[in-house]
């Protein structure tokens, strides 16, 4: 009897302090993301306080909120106006054109740069590239857009290639019907790189025996990928594809303010710009 307690004493004793190890893990864990929870707080959800005023009439300088009156409340009414207003069919129509283009050409692109880039194997080329591919997310939307300008002016780069062609030079920046493509292109040249890495990093945790038993059984590389890469990154192309649906109405204003001009209202004119 006296052993069997002993025995029972020590696996108390051993069960408490794998329940004291988790518990210090769990807490470094939520020690490592409380900056990331602070920031977010901070700067997304702190800020959110400032949309009462879209229930007001409201101008700048003003309490948000009062009891003394000075603050008239209007309920709908700016919506209704914005809604029932001359411009809102245009307004909707382009920002949800834009980023539908931006979604149908541009969430597939990171997926099969990931899964090409995954397929080099010599590792100093495979860096460069993925460097060189990262770098435009870091340039400066004002200087992305000043360079976009540069190209497409009438005297720019790709009017330049056109007439070495023999064709003759399109007005890229002032026609309203090629603002969707330099819209989509540019943005999908700037992110691609940059989300792909999330892609990278799922199929680098993927078991390398798996590609060992597909090479034993005689699977080619692009079998390898279709039949193990491919499924196992399909739970990020899942969460990505919700958030990028979840976007659909929200176009790049900065960028479009950039390349505004009066000549292209009607195609770059979205509910950002509007506000």
């Amino acid at each position: 009897m006296e052993s069997v307690s002993i025995k029972r004493g020590r696996k108390i004793s051993s069960h408490q302090t794998i329940k004291s190890r988790k518990r210090q893990d769990t807490i470094q864990l939520y020690l490592i993301i409380l900056p990331v929870l602070i920031h977010i707080f901070i700067f997304h959800y702190i800020p959110m306080y400032g949309i009462v005023i879209a229930f007001q009439d409201y101008f700048p300088g003003n309490s948000f909120i009062s009891f003394d009156g000075s603050v008239k409340w209007v309920g709908l009414k700016h919506f209704r106006k914005f809604i029932t207003g001359p411009y809102f069919g245009r307004l909707f129509r382009n920002t949800f054109t834009l980023s539908f283009y931006l979604f149908l050409f541009g969430f597939w692109v990171p997926i099969v740069y990931a899964l090409l880039i995954n397929e080099v194997k010599d590792s100093f080329f495979k860096k460069f590239v993925q460097t060189a591919s990262y770098l435009p997310y870091f340039i400066s939307m004002v200087v992305v857009a000043g360079m976009v300008v540069s190209f497409i002016n009438t005297d720019g780069i790709l009017n330049s290639i056109i007439k070495v062609f023999g064709g003759t030079p399109k007005p890229f920046s002032t026609d309203p019907k090629y603002f969707a493509k330099i819209y989509t292109i540019t943005n999908i040249w700037k992110s691609f790189g940059w989300n792909s890495i999330l892609y990278l990093s799922t199929i680098s945790g993927i078991d390398p025996s798996l590609y060992e038993a597909a090479r034993i059984d005689g699977a080619s590389r692009f079998k390898q990928a279709l039949y193990i890469t491919i499924p196992s990154i399909v739970p990020t192309i899942v969460i990505l594809l919700i958030f990028a649906i979840g976007r659909l109405l929200s176009a790049n204003t900065e960028f479009i303010l950039l390349l505004y001009n009066p000549a292209i209202y009607e195609r770059a004119d979205v509910i950002g710009t509007y506000v």
